[in-house]
């Protein structure tokens, strides 16, 4: 399995200076020596479709994997290149999730080549609610399109640079899901409309092509 329970979500936009090299470390060696610590099941690069900047999400068996010694060496011990980058792209995001639901129609569809992500600052006395909404009425009709492979939804626990509650991760075969008759039959019900004049009902859309091969990580079970 190359999901894990919880995840890093980070963005980082390399200058065309030197994305070359960005994408070399990356490859090479940030995402690697991830991929050798405990807790760590798999990490995924991907292009963003409004600029140039990149995404990676890392799946890991819950947040404990970023607390490691290992893991901790390689936050406080960078290698002279690592610290360069770090210092030099823009763009820079990181958030922690853990998995609060997961729909999918196939074990392959981790590996969709198109991922949406959507974000929500939920109130927390809106958010059973809100979740409910999500998980028993939205994702379900969404799912009935062809190219929508899974969801994945997360309570996010930290992050910046944004303030954001949930995330939801929709794996898509085709950006063409986006507008599929099953999509705009989602985003028309009643509960919907209901929750949507809520003044915190604001996300924020981001959509990702896969850059690149899955990386494994030890604690993947294959």
């Amino acid at each position: 399995m190359t999901m894990g329970k919880a995840i890093l979500f980070s963005e980082m936009t390399p200058d065309a200076s030197f994305e070359s090299d960005f994408h070399h470390w990356y490859d090479t060696e940030h995402i690697p020596i991830r991929m050798k610590c405990d807790g760590f099941v798999s990490g995924q690069r991907y292009r963003s479709d409004a600029g140039p900047g990149f995404l990676a999400v890392y799946d890991m068996t819950d947040l404990s994997a970023l607390k490691t010694p290992d893991y901790t060496k390689i936050k406080t011990q960078p290698s002279e290149q690592t610290r360069w980058m770090l210092d030099n792209v823009r763009g820079f995001t990181r958030y922690l999730g853990n998995e609060i639901h997961r729909n999918t129609k196939d074990a392959g569809a981790i590996d969709a080549p198109i991922l949406y992500a959507v974000w929500f600052n939920v109130p927390q006395d809106r958010a059973s609610e809100f979740n409910d909404w999500y998980e028993s009425e939205h994702i379900p009709l969404l799912m009935k399109a062809q190219d929508w492979r899974m969801v994945r939804r997360f309570r996010i626990v930290d992050g910046e640079p944004g303030t954001w509650s949930h995330l939801a991760l929709h794996y898509l075969a085709s950006i063409a899901a986006l507008q599929s008759p099953e999509r705009e039959v989602a985003r028309k019900t009643a509960w919907r409309d209901k929750l949507a004049a809520e003044s915190w009902f604001k996300g924020n859309y981001s959509i990702f092509e896969r850059h690149g091969d899955r990386h494994i990580g030890i604690s993947a079970v294959i």
